[in-house]
């Protein structure tokens, strides 16, 4: 059912006795039914009162003010919507996210934040500016232009959506003639912006790759996805069943994604150089909280990012990867921010 808003509505849970009593809810803006209940159960055994906002189910008047409704949005919205038949919800959300802090809204992961994850060219874009190794890539209007594009790269090259997410539609090309076929063919998939990304391929040393988690603009902490024989571009640490010893993770896990390939995980910590890296990419993002993606290549033994990620659905049972819970961490902050603007 459509929610229009803002209207008076009673939130899903009663303020904590450690916030002020005066405490509005917060609201957490989000699309997928099922990634956010660790989020959700977080918030109700604190106490804390707060909205669900499905993207997909609202609707907002522009004229109406929000101004001293929720005490801050935090913002849990995927561009990867569009996998799930809902790309609409993605270009709603970047104006629903700027008509919030227009009206001065606390958003958490803005709209800022939110564009830069829902354009892969434009996190490329951002990493070059910071000087922060990507790999050489080209941003396409249409397929049809790939091939005459493709020239001044060095195959092997990756086929990529502009607005991605789940290493959906990335595909491996090895020649020019690869890629005109598969362009003459129609076997190459693009987002609901209909732009491509053209990208030098750097297979990940050993086989796998490094996401890094950041919460507040620091390393919350860092896991290695090896991926199996497969190497496959279409795995998400959420869904990855098994750590590196065989051990099964959460049963929410998507293990079907991961168990037939050899997919395993394994808490890792980042070189210092890397950390520092990270922190300058979330930073400049302007992420609250969030992940980034890096891999060293076998072609040249190098460090390079190629993925930035708002959306943080962390990893599937993280206390025994990691040793801790991301979600308290990340409810220990929303805490604390509560707290500072209530004083």
């Amino acid at each position: 059912m459509t929610r229009i808003f803002p209207k008076a509505v009673s939130p899903q849970a009663v303020p904590a006795p450690a916030l002020p009593s005066r405490q509005k809810p917060i609201a957490v803006y989000y699309e997928h039914p099922e990634w956010f209940r660790p989020l959700f159960t977080e918030l109700e055994s604190r106490g804390i009162a707060y909205e669900a906002l499905r993207a997909d189910q609202l609707a907002f008047d522009a004229s109406v003010s929000w101004s001293g409704r929720y005490s801050a949005v935090l913002n849990r919205m995927s561009p990867s919507a569009w996998e799930r038949g809902r790309g609409g919800a993605v270009f709603f959300s970047q104006h629903l996210l700027r008509h919030w802090e227009e009206q001065g809204l606390d958003v958490i992961n803005g709209s800022s934040a939110f564009a830069l994850d829902s354009s892969k060219g434009s996190q490329i874009a951002l990493l070059e500016r910071l000087g922060i190794r990507a790999p050489k890539t080209l941003v396409v209007y249409s397929a049809d232009q790939l091939p005459e594009a493709s020239d001044p790269l060095e195959f092997p090259l990756v086929v990529k959506p502009n607005m991605g997410g789940n290493g959906a539609g990335v595909v491996r090309v090895d020649s020019r003639e690869e890629l005109e076929f598969r362009v003459e063919n129609g076997l190459l998939k693009t987002g609901p912006d209909g732009v491509y990304l053209l990208q030098e391929y750097h297979p990940p040393k050993d086989g796998s790759i490094v996401r890094a988690e950041t919460l507040e603009g620091r390393l919350l902490y860092g896991i290695r996805l090896h991926l199996g024989e497969t190497r496959s571009f279409s795995i998400c640490p959420a869904d990855v069943a098994c750590t590196l010893d065989g051990r099964s993770l959460a049963a929410n896990a998507r293990k079907e994604s991961s168990e037939g390939n050899g997919a395993r995980v394994e808490a890792f910590q980042p070189e210092a150089e890397a950390v520092a890296e990270i922190e300058r990419i979330a930073q400049a993002a302007g992420m609250d909280v969030g992940g980034v993606e890096y891999l060293i290549s076998e072609r040249d033994g190098r460090r390079y990012y190629y993925d930035i990620n708002v959306l943080s659905n962390f990893i599937a049972d993280p206390v025994r990867v990691v040793g801790f819970d991301p979600t308290a961490r990340l409810v220990d902050s929303l805490e604390g921010r509560l707290m500072a603007a209530a004083a």
